[in-house]
């Protein structure tokens, strides 16, 4: 209204419109649930279950899946309830026995009681507090007048033992539990693709903070996205496992200082068709999971986080933060996610395979040299796995002294397929020829 009148040139209201528009397209994403959160826990939320009696068939998981004040009040629970129960027990066979009838000091001693000492049921009450933590405060004890004073003190000792290693097991798994390792293995906030050896790359970086070695460790990526099959079935959650190509080229890592886990975007990725301006519009989320053995535990450990579009930076690269000094390596983890802007390629890497020249029945046709599913190794016995050809039985360190030959063989390429179509016309027509013929 304000531009109508003149008061506000029309740049102005064009640029807050557009301004607007991305707020609301950042109002949307963020209001998109993710699979993965970046702390690592499970976006499911599990309803309408019929069948609740299954958690009660394994109640030591159950319990130690609950969440602390959930612990604790079923701890507490537990043993008032049995000290209570106990106090009545305690109190009955008093009542029973004739312990509870009032005497004159003075008189004559009566029968010898059960338990001594319990006048009441509060009296009942302490003597089960005092039998079940052994206590012993001295002034209460059970005596040989009553076995059946005897059998109930041996039943709630065992109960006690029950409860208390009960208590203690599930302290113990709760505060050992792999998550807690966990939590000193951090990942990159954003993840990166940049061009890698020619290739777009998708990166991020993971490190430790502990001198303590996780074993074994490998890392697995999944892509979660929703597909629609052939049939027109809808998988709103399709996991894909795509392949992680790391520095040791193996599929285990050697997690001592920060390690940058790339995934080249090759002929069989899922990101093959991924482009800096499809990346915004993208409905999918890239999962990351670390498993190993803590070195000081034992215990297998699983680190999980993920990134969404928002969170992967088209065209930058991760900076180094390792440094040397004073014989050794030292590690600077306030630029762990620092990032710099380097020169690559909106297109994605179908499109840049198509500038090449570069056909798709190659070596498409081949199903081994698709990308395998899972974690697996990224190249065997020093050669590179790839996409056929005279490359993929080239060694990996001979890749980057070839930039020469590769461009001689492109145009090589070029002039073969000039040739090709001259012959194609030429059959062409001594088809044609010979269909007239007959």
């Amino acid at each position: 209204m304000l531009a109508r009148k003149g008061l506000l040139p029309d740049g102005f209201l064009l640029t807050r419109l557009a301004e607007d528009q991305k707020q609301q397209n950042r109002h949307y994403r963020s209001q998109k649930a993710r699979f993965i959160t970046k702390t690592g826990s499970c976006n499911v939320a599990h309803k309408n279950i019929m069948e609740q009696g299954r958690f009660l068939q394994d109640v030591f998981t159950t319990m130690v899946d609950l969440k602390w004040q959930h612990s604790f009040l079923i701890f507490t629970s537990a043993f008032l309830c049995s000290w209570m129960l106990f106090a009545m027990i305690w109190w009955l066979l008093a009542f029973a026995h004739g312990d509870l009838e009032p005497r004159d000091p003075d008189g004559e001693p009566g029968p010898v009681p059960c338990v001594t000492a319990i006048h009441s049921f509060t009296s009942a009450f302490l003597f089960s507090i005092e039998v079940q933590v052994t206590i012993g405060f001295g002034g209460r004890m059970v005596t040989e007048e009553c076995p059946l004073a005897i059998t109930v003190l041996i039943i709630q000792n065992i109960l006690g033992l029950i409860i208390n290693a009960v208590m203690l097991g599930c302290v113990f798994m709760k505060t050992a539990q792999a998550n807690r390792r966990a939590e000193t293995l951090i990942f990159s906030r954003n993840a990166v693709i940049a061009s890698r050896n020619g290739r777009p790359t998708f990166m991020f970086r993971v490190g430790d903070l502990r001198k303590s070695m996780i074993i074994s460790a490998t890392v697995q990526l999944q892509v979660i996205r929703r597909t629609v099959t052939a049939e027109g079935e809808v998988i709103p959650v399709c996991q894909l496992d795509i392949q992680v190509e790391n520095p040791l080229r193996s599929n285990g890592i050697f997690l001592v200082s920060p390690l940058i886990i790339s995934h080249t975007m090759e002929r069989g990725s899922p990101l093959y068709e991924l482009s800096a301006q499809s990346l915004a519009s993208e409905d999918l989320e890239i999962l990351v999971i670390l498993e190993g053995v803590v070195e000081t535990t034992g215990i297998t450990m699983q680190a999980r986080t993920s990134y969404t579009p928002e969170e992967i930076l088209w065209g930058r690269r991760f900076v180094s933060i390792m440094t040397e000094e004073d014989g050794r390596y030292c590690v600077d983890y306030s630029k762990f996610g620092n990032t710099v802007p380097v020169k690559m390629s909106s297109l994605s890497a179908r499109e840049l395979d198509q500038l090449r020249g570069v056909q798709e029945g190659d070596s498409s046709s081949d199903p081994i040299n698709l990308q395998g599913w899972g974690l697996v190794r990224a190249g065997r016995g020093g050669f590179r796995r790839g996409g056929g050809g005279a490359s993929a039985h080239q060694p990996w360190y001979t890749q980057s002294e070839q930039p020469q030959r590769e461009a001689e063989h492109r145009g090589q390429k070029k002039n073969k397929k000039v040739r090709l179509e001259v012959i194609g016309r030429r059959i062409e027509e001594e088809d044609g020829l010979g269909e007239t013929s007959d």
